[in-house]
Parts: C-alpha cells; sequence; structure tokens
C-alpha cells in the first residue's frame, strides 16, 4: 500500500514537472509573450548557452560531482526499480514432510484456509489474512471484524490457540508470529424500555 503512494506520488510529480517545463519551453517557441523573468524568450533562445555549457569545464570538482550525482540517481533508480519487484504477499511456504524432504504450499491457499477458520471462531463476523515474510518463517497479518457481543480478550485466545495452532500444526512450523488487528462491526446502541 505505501509503495503503490509513493508510485503514485512519483509519477504525479515526475508529470507535473514534464508539463510545466513543457508548457514553459511550447510558450516561448510558440512566441506566446512570456514574461520578462522568463528564461527563455522567444523561438530563437537556447537552453543553455555555450558560455554557460562551458562553465565550469576547468574547475577541478565539477566532473566529480557530476558523476556523483549522476550514481546517486542510478542508485535510487534501482532501488526503486528492486522495490517494484517485491511482493508483499508470500507467494509459497515451505513445509517439511518429514522424510528430508520438503513440500511447497500455495501462500494464498494457506491464506484462504486460516481466513475460514478463523471467520468460524465464535464473535467473528469477517476475517482478513495476509502471510508475509519468508518461504521458511512466515508471518501473517490478521485483520478481525468482531460482531458487537464479542469479547477482544476471548477472540485473540481463540485466534491463538485454535486458528493459528491449526496453521502450525498442518504446515509443521515451530511458530507463525501474527500482527492481530481488531474492529467492532458498526452497530446501533440497543434501546433499553
Amino acid at each position: 500500500m505505501k509503495l503503490r503512494r509513493f508510485n503514485r506520488g512519483l509519477i504525479g510529480l515526475a508529470g507535473l514537472v514534464l508539463l510545466v517545463g513543457g508548457g514553459a519551453v511550447l510558450a516561448a517557441g510558440l512566441d506566446l509573450g512570456v514574461p520578462s523573468w522568463w528564461p527563455w524568450s522567444g523561438p530563437s533562445d537556447v537552453l543553455l548557452t555555450k558560455a554557460q555549457r562551458q562553465r565550469w569545464r576547468g574547475d577541478g570538482w565539477w566532473w566529480p560531482t557530476v558523476i556523483a550525482v549522476l550514481g546517486v540517481v542510478v542508485l535510487l533508480a534501482l532501488v526503486w526499480l528492486v522495490a517494484q519487484f517485491r511482493r508483499g504477499r508470500l507467494a509459497e511456504v515451505l513445509v517439511d514432510t518429514g522424510d528430508g524432504e520438503a513440500a511447497v504450499l500455495r501462500g494464498p491457499a494457506l491464506e484462504h484456509v486460516l481466513e475460514a477458520d478463523v471467520a468460524t471462531l465464535d464473535g467473528v463476523a469477517k476475517a482478513r489474512v495476509l502471510l508475509r515474510g519468508r518461504r521458511t518463517a512466515p508471518t501473517t497479518r490478521v485483520r478481525l471484524l468482531l460482531e458487537p457481543y464479542a469479547a477482544p480478550r476471548e477472540a485473540l485466545a481463540a485466534l491463538t490457540h485454535e486458528a493459528l495452532q491449526h496453521a502450525r500444526t498442518s504446515t509443521g512450523l515451530a511458530s507463525i508470529p501474527t500482527e492481530a488487528r481488531l474492529r467492532a462491526v458498526k452497530h446501533h446502541a440497543r434501546r433499553v424500555t
């Protein structure tokens, strides 16, 4: 979710910069009567004059600075690219079969079974499970929507001792660290007569 917001913000900012820059160049290129403070005054103007382009060439700090800035830009672009391919959800879980081999369990299948198991608990109206972490050490994020009469302590105890215990037993994992978020169903207050 955070990566999606960051991507949208980055694309929006890049689009805005390109739109403003393109509009400025287009306005100057079409000689639309730009203000006096505008960097380009007409179609015959250039972006950088020859003197501006060659201004710092002789200075010793110029090329190392240009290379360092370009290196940082490339590094940030690579980090962003790698982040695009990271999955928010775990695709598979390795299950020890006991014979020295490992079976592969699909992550969404385990999520679905765990959701169904949690949804059957007393006081739970709806459950959403997200499997994260590594293939050999998965973690879960569980969102519980509780009925108005449910006690959060009892719902968490049932989640820990029933649903998550079933998941640990079926996958053969010693532990499945879990973050649980609880919310109550919106309801109207009962009237006492």
